[in-house]
């Protein structure tokens, strides 16, 4: 029998409810297991028979085929990671760039799941170490920001052992083709076709005119140290995980062995470009 998990956002009113659907069509069709925070917020003890409860950080153990997210890409990023595992994204968030379907077409959507009728789009991620210590691989982007507001740093960016910049700026964004029409697209990066393999390093208002985002093999070492006065910055990855930054430290950015994978009905990048970005 199938095994699938559900991760759903429960600040979301829009997407507990459609859960309940989602649950009730596929819980005599498959093994569901759900995370913990869910509990309280199922109807009553039928619906959590034959359901299995789990924390997120222990997903990775139910030897998963794929994980149905309900929410948006916050929900998305956050189950990546905690799991590596198939992601089938259900938007019940504001953009929801990483999702395939909107909840309204949640439900009828989960039999072409069932019947395996889906493509699989792989997307590169970016592993990241911090000095000696290996930190949580981004699937969207790492962000080296000031801990203090309006203080800017000092940053020295090389790529496989070259100077590529010295820049001072609110901070510098280390982006994957998926990231590029998130955080770096916000702040003047180009948005890169997720087939593009390649990393953008993007800074954030820089104080220096020549300053520009840079396109960069995913194949590249990115090596980032701060200079000057010894005040702290904070590394963020994917929104999700965050960690103080000293003048000492090293930080270095590479291609991850492991892809992001997503559940895909008919891929179409520049489509969901128009429909997401363009305002209407």
């Amino acid at each position: 029998m199938k095994k699938f998990g559900l991760i759903v956002n429960p600040k979301n009113s829009d997407a507990l409810k459609i859960s309940h659907e989602i649950i009730n069509y596929l819980k005599d069709k498959i093994q569901l297991v759900l995370t913990q925070e869910l509990v309280n917020h199922l109807d009553s003890a039928n619906d959590r028979k034959d359901i299995k409860f789990v924390r997120l950080d222990q997903f990775d153990s139910e030897d998963l085929e794929l994980v149905i997210t309900v929410g948006g890409d916050g929900t998305i990023l956050r189950t990546l990671h905690n799991c590596n595992v198939k992601i089938f994204g259900i938007n019940a968030g504001v953009v929801g760039f990483l999702t395939e379907v909107h909840i309204q077409n949640a439900v009828e959507s989960l039999k072409r799941i069932l019947d395996e009728d889906y493509s699989i789009d792989k997307r590169v991620r970016l592993n990241i170490s911090l000095n000696d210590r290996i930190l949580e691989p981004a699937t969207n982007e790492a962000v080296i920001h000031t801990a203090e507001i309006a203080k800017m740093r000092l940053y020295d960016i090389q790529v496989n052992g070259v100077q590529a910049q010295t820049v001072r700026a609110d901070g510098i964004i280390i982006s994957t083709p998926t990231g590029s029409t998130s955080y770096a697209m916000s702040v003047g990066g180009p948005i890169l076709d997720p087939r593009v393999d390649a990393f953008i390093i993007v800074p954030i208002a820089p104080f220096k005119l020549s300053a520009r985002p840079l396109v960069v093999p995913s194949l590249s070492t990115i090596t980032i140290k701060i200079l000057g006065p010894k005040r702290n910055s904070v590394l963020v990855i994917d929104g999700q995980a965050e960690y103080k930054i000293t003048p000492n430290d090293v930080l270095t950015f590479t291609r991850s062995e492991k892809f992001a994978e997503f559940i895909r009905f008919e891929p179409n990048f520049y489509r969901l470009i128009e429909e997401k970005l363009s305002g209407q």
